[in-house]
């Protein structure tokens, strides 16, 4: 951090008379006006702040430089490359194609967002395009990229914005009207599609950040992350702020990477206080910064899980019950197989006891007409704070004993082919159990002699 200066004390001459005369003060120094959203106290701004000009010159032109020399080609900064930017129908387009890909890469390998970017854009090139889809054929372009609550939001800001004029808000203030975009995302577009000089945030600036300043605050905490999307503000180009924060963001996603540095390398090693703090004192490392935060513990929990299948006559076509999830919540909106909450590790007669008592009060299904009733295995599934460990069966009925009716309590439900199955757009965990099944009974198929 940089040094606080040292309080001074103003001398007030008093003029030498015969009468009293009442001493003066000084007249206080107006403070500087905060920025919107950030902390304002003295240690902030002596300790969250870069010195003068002369450090944030050095750092944009050596990092626009390293940036124009070192991006990677993505298919998000292909859009627009060669436009003057005064066509407007292309400013749209481009901010489109900054909202969609900032929306996968939260959470998300750049490597795999790339070919789901590119069937996306395919399928839906404007934002009025994306407004006519339905959220089962968003969820099904989506799935595999988990966080599915993020396309649900792309889907509803995209109607917001045709339904509002289908032109792309500009600034970030109009932006951050749109639901589903946040304060991150409408600087990213603000920045990149339409040159607003404004600061973007992730993980990988508040790593480079806390590193060139040696921030060694909890950088989860409110206002370490408000003095920090400060530093960003004082650091953006006002040239050129979009290709700046992609390069801060490149720069933490290849260089400045939490465990393994290259410093050697890096185009800003010479302002870095991190780096200069390691030299003078070889048990600090540029690695202690960010201060590494504990985890959240992660919650354990069960669910069985049972595949049904109801079998159609006898040419042997089939097809599978899948439950429509509740619109909020974890996975909202999206199918699955009949799942039941557990308390804890439960045997299979507890276990296939809570699934008869839900098929039979949802849907009207009995477990005297089963054809067939196995159990295929567990999968244990990590979401960001759950550790879900899933029961699965496979649970095969005859058509003319299902009797079919309302489900109770649920969303909805539906019966789907083979066909349609392998082609909707299912969370990654219910894909599992479902190939889980497939390989049960092609291992079984393989095991009773010809």
């Amino acid at each position: 951090m940089a040094p606080k200066k040292k309080n001074t004390t103003a001398t007030v001459t008093i003029p030498k008379s015969n009468k009293r005369t009442r001493q003066s003060k000084p007249k206080p120094k107006p403070k500087p006006k905060p920025e919107p959203g950030f902390t304002t106290t003295t240690d902030d701004i002596e300790d969250f702040q870069f010195r003068g000009d002369d450090e944030v010159g050095g750092i944009r032109a050596s990092l626009l430089k390293w940036y124009d020399a070192n991006k990677r080609d993505l298919p998000w900064r292909r859009i627009n490359h060669d436009d003057d930017g005064d066509d407007e129908t292309e400013r749209d387009r481009k901010a489109y194609g900054v909202w969609v890909s900032e929306i996968m890469l939260q959470q998300t390998r750049v490597q795999t967002v790339i070919s789901y970017f590119n069937r996306w854009m395919e399928k839906w090139p404007t934002v009025h395009h994306l407004a006519q889809a339905s959220i089962e054929e968003v969820n099904e372009m989506w799935a595999g990229l988990g966080y599915y609550r993020r396309a649900r939001f792309l889907l509803e800001g995209a109607k917001m914005i045709v339904e509002e004029g289908g032109q792309f808000p500009r600034s970030v203030n109009d932006l951050r009207k749109v639901k589903g975009i946040g304060e991150y995302t409408a600087g990213a577009i603000a920045s990149i599609a339409f040159n607003e000089a404004v600061p973007v945030v992730d993980g990988n600036v508040v790593r480079v950040i806390a590193r060139l300043k040696t921030i060694s605050a909890n950088p989860k905490d409110t206002a370490t992350v408000k003095n920090i999307w400060r530093l960003a503000g004082q650091l953006v180009d006002l040239d050129r702020p979009g290709d700046f924060n992609q390069a801060l963001m490149e720069l933490g996603a290849t260089l400045c990477t939490p465990l393994s540095p290259s410093c050697s390398s890096c185009p800003v090693s010479a302002q870095c206080g991190a780096l200069s703090e390691s030299k003078r004192n070889p048990s600090m490392l540029v690695t202690d910064y960010p201060t590494k935060v504990a985890k959240v513990r992660q919650r354990h929990d069960f669910s069985a899980i049972s595949v049904v299948e109801i079998l159609e006559g006898e040419e042997g076509g089939s097809e599978f019950l899948l439950v429509k999830r509740p619109e909020e919540g974890l996975l909202a909106g999206l199918w699955e197989f009949p799942s039941v909450s557990l308390d804890g590790e439960a045997d299979v007669v507890t276990r296939r006891q809570a699934i008869d008592d839900f098929l039979k009060s949802s849907f009207g299904l009995s477990s005297c007409n089963v054809v067939e009733r196995e159990e295929v295995g567990e999968y244990v599934h990590i979401f960001t704070h759950i550790r879900l460990k899933m029961y699965i069966e496979l649970l095969v009925l005859r058509s003319r004993d299902v009797h079919r009716k309302k489900a109770k309590g649920v969303t909805s439900y539906k019966y789907v082919d083979t066909k349609t199955l392998a082609s909707m757009g299912l969370s990654t965990g219910v894909r599992k159990a479902y190939n889980m099944v497939q390989k049960f009974k092609q291992t079984r198929s393989n095991l009773i002699p010809k």
